[in-house]
């Protein structure tokens, strides 16, 4: 079993364009996202095998890259992936 969080990042704006990569190039940062949304820059996914993980990731790696302004960590409950939505959903509207 693994543990699923999403990260969300504020940026210095001058940092926008090179923090993406330095994210996503981070152990246990399984994607790096550019989004447009109020007070965030960034969204990471992180998938590590547990909490301690977590806070590794966020606080030891993505908190201390040049750049970053503030985290905002998001523990998932349960995750689905396209396969789990599109058996879900099977049979709907026939």
């Amino acid at each position: 079993m693994s543990i699923a969080a999403i990260v969300l990042i504020k940026a210095a704006p001058a940092a926008i364009s090179t923090l993406g990569a330095e994210v996503a190039g981070l152990d246990g940062v399984s994607e790096a996202h550019s989004v447009a949304a109020a007070d965030v820059d960034l969204v990471a996914i992180v998938k590590v095998p547990d909490h301690e993980g977590v806070a590794r990731v966020v606080t030891e790696g993505i908190s201390k890259l040049d750049g970053v302004v503030d985290t905002t960590t998001m523990i998932a409950f349960r995750s689905y992936s396209e396969a789990d939505l599109d058996a879900l959903y099977e049979g709907f509207g026939d």
